[in-house]
């Protein structure tokens, strides 16, 4: 129930910001932001967080799994966002600046979901506390 919680938040996130700078600025239809909203959440879900953000260091290097995790995750949605968009809008000559701005705002989203997930979805902040006890 946890991942699906944090899947449904990820997807609230990305599907905003793509929604206010692909619709509200680009000119996207709605729908197109919504699908790419859709399959990146699943890739960045699957991909970044439960592949890299998992398994990125152990559980004590905390900001160095976040930052590894925020970084594929700001690659791997500007890859799908160009290309995804790309074959959706007519004029495209200014889609590759409004692909890597939407990249770079869902990473800083990002950087607090993975905070998220350690506390809430992962439970690792109770493993941490424990760990903290025993030293």
């Amino acid at each position: 129930m946890n991942h699906l919680k944090a899947i449904v938040i990820k997807f609230v996130m990305i599907a905003v910001v793509l929604g206010i700078i692909l619709s509200g600025i680009v000119g996207m239809e709605f729908s197109d932001t919504l699908l790419i909203s859709l399959v990146l959440t699943v890739l960045a879900y699957v991909v970044g967080d439960l592949g890299i953000f998992q398994n990125a260091g152990d559980y004590t290097e905390r900001k160095k799994r976040n930052l590894i995790a925020t970084i594929s995750d700001v690659i791997l949605a500007a890859i799908v966002i160009y290309f995804m968009g790309q074959s959706m809008v007519q004029d495209s000559s200014n889609f590759l600046t409004a692909a890597i701005i939407s990249a770079i705002v869902i990473g800083l989203g990002e950087w607090f979901f993975h905070k998220y997930l350690d506390r809430q979805v992962f439970n690792r902040e109770e493993i941490h506390h424990d760990a903290q006890r025993n030293y």
